[in-house]
């Protein structure tokens, strides 16, 4: 009979490996009775006995009456869900044998029993039943067992989601994440004043566990996450834990070795395409969440790696821009990939000062239309703190001689005057520059640029 485990383990059996099925068990069951029907999965031949078989899976029953020949002793299961292995455990099921259902194989199962037509019509408790007891009572209580069911979902036919395994498997780790949350509310105030190596024993231990699911699948689980009410700050740091264990080049020690800055060998560089723009569109809204700038940097370089769509990268660009006065020199250092341009990747930094500017415009009428004056220092002194930072760029890309000089000023002339107390941050990147370039700087060039 089919026993249900709880762990993890595919059996729980001591007997050693058994013979090729179809020349073994049968003989054991039947000794005095030779197979009588040979059934092909996927090239592979299942010799066996007809009477076991018609009893218990109904599509089996049928090819049997339907055949031309009543003694019809061949029989062929195309697309069959799991392949050969699947349908091992299923014939198992037939014969009585002893097996365990567990979560790596009980969505295979429950697909097979839906090809095979295992239902209640042929035989009570039959695999239909049994599986579907197992997934109910066992699977869609656990995070765990629910991710790793989902997980064998990906290689699975139509008929998984047809039988509605794959939404089962997403609104169970959606619910448990939930439940989980409201736990942890008491772990989480026990960890105040902890130490920060205790503190992260307390965060979601379920983050991990997503980062091993299949992208489509894993945003189906956020999207669920999201409707049923998960905090957006664990959703957040699920994401960029996913991000870590899917993209390469996604942390800064990375984006400067060309050797690595190339997509994840084991994946397409379109999968790593479709990855970021997936992960861009699951972000929080600003309001909800404050996504780690660093993160929103290394999305930034992946995207501009990868080639996502310019929609993505100027999304990326604005959420960056929201919080521009917060932002690091390194941050902003981001290298160009295109052959011949500059070192650094300057027009999208130029972007980002449009988008943040154009916040500080936005900002600014509306304190005119509330009649406000203590947001309009909060602007200037974000507008300040960004020429500060700026003109520091400036100086740190100034020595690049591959830096053209139309860029250069483009980056000089973006800011309003006011964005600037003193004017010596802007008057050291330009010497900086005429250093380097002076040889190449034509005289009118040199007569533009000392204006400022």
């Amino acid at each position: 009979m089919v026993s249900i485990s709880d762990n993890a383990s595919f059996s729980s059996s001591n007997r050693s490996p058994a013979p090729k099925f179809a020349n073994s068990f049968t003989t054991r069951i039947f000794s005095d009775v030779a197979g009588d029907i040979t059934i092909t999965v996927d090239g592979e031949s299942f010799l066996l006995h007809k009477f076991p078989l018609v009893s218990r899976s109904g599509k089996i029953g049928k090819m049997v009456a339907d055949g031309k020949d009543s003694n019809i002793s061949k029989l062929e299961l195309l697309n069959f869900p799991g392949g050969p292995q699947t349908f091992e455990l299923a014939m198992k099921f037939c014969y009585g044998m002893n097996f365990e259902i567990t979560a790596a194989n009980v969505a295979p199962l429950r697909c097979a029993a839906e090809y095979l037509e295992m239902t209640e019509d042929y035989r009570e408790e039959n695999l239909v039943a049994r599986t579907e007891v197992y997934l109910n009572e066992v699977v869609v209580l656990s995070i765990e067992k629910s991710v790793e069911a989902l997980c064998s979902c990906e290689t699975l036919p139509p008929i998984a989601e047809e039988v509605g395994i794959p939404n089962r498997c997403v609104e169970a780790i959606a619910m448990n994440a939930c439940k989980e949350q409201l736990v942890s509310g008491l772990s989480r105030l026990e960890c105040d004043g902890e130490s920060t190596e205790l503190k992260s024993g307390c965060l979601d231990w379920w983050i991990e566990d997503l980062s091993v699911l299949r992208i489509d699948y894993y945003q189906k689980v956020i999207r669920a996450m999201e409707r049923i009410g998960v905090r957006p700050d664990s959703i957040v740091e699920s994401l960029m834990h996913y991000a870590q264990a899917s993209l390469k080049g996604i942390g800064k020690c990375q984006i400067w070795n060309p050797a690595r800055m190339k997509p994840n060998p084991g994946m397409a560089e379109n999968d790593q395409k479709t990855i970021v723009e997936i992960l861009l569109n699951l972000l929080p809204t600003e309001k909800s969440s404050s996504v780690p700038l660093s993160f929103l940097f290394g999305m930034l370089r992946m995207a501009i790696m990868v080639e996502a769509t310019i929609a993505c990268r100027l999304e990326l660009e604005r959420r960056i821009a929201f919080r521009l006065e917060m932002v690091s020199l390194d941050d902003l250092l981001i290298p160009s990939l295109r052959t011949g341009d500059s070192l650094f990747d300057v027009d999208t930094v130029h972007r980002i000062l449009v988008n943040f500017l154009q916040r500080i415009e936005d900002e600014e009428n509306e304190e005119r239309e509330n009649e406000s004056d203590g947001l309009g220092y909060l602007g200037h002194d974000s507008l300040l703190k960004v020429g500060r930072l700026i003109d520091t760029y400036l100086a740190e890309i100034a020595p690049d001689p591959y830096l053209s000089l139309q860029k250069f000023i483009a980056m000089i002339e973006i800011l309003p005057d006011y964005a600037r107390v003193i004017d010596d941050g802007i008057y050291r990147a330009i010497d900086i520059y005429l250093k380097v370039t002076f040889l190449f700087t034509t005289e009118y060039e040199l007569t533009t640029m000392f204006s400022f």
